[in-house]
Formats: structure tokens, sequence, C-alpha cells
């Protein structure tokens, strides 16, 4: 794997998938003993999930969906129709 001239690699996916970053995941590294780790970042207590949820906060007001249940909602989101 090659460094680009703007100091840029690609993390391989099924090592992405292990570490459990996902587009927009915010990294850090680490340098203990000459040795250069990444790894999610935690500061600020924010996950990937928790931006996720923040993301479609209140698109459940969405007038498409009034008059729906929360369970007609997630099967119309995931698919169930």
């Amino acid at each position: 794997m090659r460094i680009t001239s703007k100091g840029q690699v690609t993390i391989p996916q099924v090592v992405r998938e292990q570490a459990g970053l996902h587009p927009g995941s915010e990294v850090e590294f680490v340098v203990e003993n000459g040795k250069v780790f990444i790894r999610p970042a935690v500061a600020s207590g924010r996950t990937w999930a928790r931006e996720a949820i923040e993301r479609t906060r209140g698109s459940g007001n969405n007038p498409v969906f009034k008059g729906w249940t929360t369970e007609r909602i997630m099967q119309f989101l995931r698919g169930d129709d």
C-alpha cells in the first residue's frame, strides 16, 4: 500500500468492516513505540450510530407518514411492503 503525495491511503474494506469504520467515521492516529495505530475516535462521546440517529431526527414527523403507526413506518423503511 502506498501513501499518496497528499498523505492519503485507502483502508481495505475488510479492515474497515472489522474495525467498524463507516463513511463519515472519525478516526484517530496513535503512535506507540514507533508504530502507528488507527482507531475509531471516541472524543466527545459521539458514535457512528448516534450520528446516524441524529441525521434522521424528526423524519418521523414527515407529512408522508401522517396517520401511520411506528410499526407501519418501520415496515416501509425495511421494504416489507
